[in-house]
């Protein structure tokens, strides 16, 4: 018997050396999915002793099972006998950390995780030994792992310590590998929040600057977001004398990508270096940023625009942005690339609340209009996207002479996406254009979209519709769409027929008592339909709008119901009598 209970104690290790072996990575992903029961049904004694070891020095796996194995380690302090245990998982992670790229990284996670666990002194016997080793290791892998560890023990550690930490990383900084620089300078501003403001001086701005001269732009790009890191950090003294240098070098850096980095984060840099640097320093390279010879560049610079102008001194905004920003705008809104084009139009229309009526009418409207007018499609979209920002400080009806007639091109436009992220835009449109404008000039284009060639065009004009409505009101939809709808449920294209019920399933939830009066006969008329899919979507149709009184329920859909219950197609039967059942008609 006591064999037999000794038998029992070792079956979760058994079941998991049993699913390491089997051929099938799906099998052996779940186990490691369910190590917590399994480790719930060793013990914590046995999880230290047996189980560690087996993942440590056993599992070498597939890609997705090491991933895994990786993510689950970084939450087994609880199950390993608590934070006074916690460096027993260091091993088995550590051996995760030197592997290819994304369990590398996801290993880093939960070295990262399981270091807030350690007590100071844990921390010195046991988390940095193993940071010193990765840093020392003869493999990249290894190398680039401890950079990510150097700050999340930092704070905790004793003085000398700190400066073999230090100097752990200021070697890495140096490294002969470019992808363990890379690594490095990608943790550089993360390690500065925690270090002491005079190491952060004498240690990291060095390290900061032989970086942001590296040969490999990969590594110079990676800069950049340190740059704004370190820029928070320091007085504006040693900001200017420090930190600006590279800066400026980096906004005129030889690789476009670097440029286009410092275009991308240029905010956070405007913020991190306060007003003054920005006027001075900061907005002329903007402004070669936004006239830059590569197009990525500018479209980077592009949708700053708004947040940059934003973010300015009060004092001086209006002035800047006139005398700085305007000229290269209007550059930018003829620029060769559409992707520039496209940029600046997101956002453009943003600058109207800043600049106020007067100038946007004087200096922006004639670069809205011409937008509204550009070859490409997307530019028109992104214009007519954010007509809101405009609309409360000019009105649109300063644009809707140029406004009709992109409509109605996007509205057409050969391309199916265009035309289904038109008629998202249009319940806006509608709110800002009024009722009898939409009615003259719009209502025919929703319309039309509902007997579109393509399926997902014809769905979002459906959901279109209900959006009018609850916008316009339901006598609105009873004057004006509603015949139109009706009329579809007659058409020779099958499809069309069917737009006629998706429109009455949605239209249903807003249109009250016009539904039972107006929408029902019809969706009763068709359950005779010939098509099969009409006939089982009219037994769906009523279900969605079977919220009627009794009586109506009874002499009128229960009747119907019945008779589709009958149909030769099995789909229509199905439908027909869950309908009956749903709405308690059975």
């Amino acid at each position: 018997m006591a064999a037999a209970d000794g038998d029992d104690s070792l079956y979760p290790m058994a079941v998991l050396r049993d699913a390491f072996r089997n051929e099938y990575v799906q099998l052996r992903l779940n186990r490691i999915k369910k190590l917590p029961t399994i480790v719930l049904a060793l013990g914590v004694e046995r999880t230290r002793s047996e189980l560690l070891p087996f993942l440590t020095d056993t599992v070498y796996d597939e890609h997705e099972v090491l991933l895994a194995l990786a993510e689950q380690l970084g939450a087994f302090t609880a199950l390993v006998g608590g934070p006074e245990y916690v460096h027993c998982l260091l091993t088995p992670v550590e051996s995760r950390a030197t592997a290819e790229e994304t369990v590398r990284e996801k290993a880093v996670e939960s070295l990262r995780a399981i270091s807030h666990e350690h007590s100071p002194a844990d921390l010195e016997a046991h988390f940095v030994p193993l940071v010193q080793r990765l840093a020392g290791g003869d493999w990249f892998t290894y190398r680039s792992s401890a950079c990510g560890l150097f700050s999340v023990c930092y704070s905790r550690l004793s003085r000398a310590v700190k400066a073999a930490l230090r100097q752990c990383s200021r070697i890495l900084c140096s490294d002969n590998t470019p992808m363990v620089r890379r690594a490095a300078a990608s943790k550089l501003g993360e390690f500065a929040k925690v270090l002491e403001p005079d190491s952060v001086q004498r240690e990291i701005i060095p390290m900061f600057s032989d970086l942001a001269s590296d040969e490999q732009d990969s590594v110079r790009l990676l800069v950049v977001q340190a740059c704004v890191s370190i820029a928070q950090l320091l007085p504006r003294e040693a900001l200017e004398a420090l930190v600006m240098p590279t800066l400026r070098q980096a906004a005129e850096d030889k690789s476009w990508r670097v440029r286009c980095m410092v275009a991308d984060k240029f905010t956070e840099l405007q913020k991190a270096v306060g007003p003054e640097i920005t006027k001075t320093d900061l907005v002329p390279a903007f402004q070669n940023l936004m006239q830059d010879c590569e197009a990525e560049v500018r479209a980077a610079a592009s949708h700053k625009v708004t947040e940059l102008s934003e973010n300015l001194s009060a004092d001086c905004r209006q002035s800047v942005i006139m005398t700085q920003i305007v000229h290269c705008i209007k550059e930018l809104v003829s620029d060769a690339n559409q992707r520039v084009k496209s940029a600046l139009a997101s956002i453009i229309m943003g600058l109207s609340p800043i600049l106020g009526k007067d100038n946007t009418v004087e200096h922006l409207l004639p670069h809205f209009l011409a937008q509204l007018k550009d070859e490409c499609p997307e530019v028109r979209l992104n214009i007519i996207s954010h007509l809101d920002c405009v609309n409360q400080v000019i009105g649109i009806w300063q644009l809707s002479q140029s406004l009709l007639p992109a409509i109605v091109e996007l509205a057409e436009d050969a391309k199916w996406r265009v035309r289904l992220a038109i008629i998202e835009y249009m319940p806006l449109l509608a709110g800002q254009l009024g009722l009898e404008f939409f009615d003259e000039k719009l209502s025919s284009l929703c319309m039309a979209w509902l007997v579109d060639h393509v399926y997902a065009v014809r769905e979002a004009a459906t959901s279109n519709l209900k959006k009018l409505v609850e916008k316009f009101g339901k006598e609105w939809a009873h004057a004006t769409i509603i015949p139109d709808i009706l009329a579809m449920s007659g058409d020779p294209n099958y499809l069309h027929r069917m737009t006629t019920l998706f429109c009455i399933n949605v239209l249903s939830e807003v249109c009250g008592d016009i539904t039972t009066k107006h929408l029902l006969p019809t969706v009763l008329r068709m359950a005779g339909d010939a098509v099969t899919n009409i006939r089982f979507t009219v037994a769906k149709s009523l279900q969605k709008i079977g919220l009627l009184d009794d009586s109506t329920l009874q002499s009128e859909v229960k009747p119907i119901l019945k008779k589709l219950t009958q149909d030769q197609d099995m789909g229509v039967k199905y439908f027909a009598q869950e309908a009956l059942t749903v709405l308690s008609l059975a």
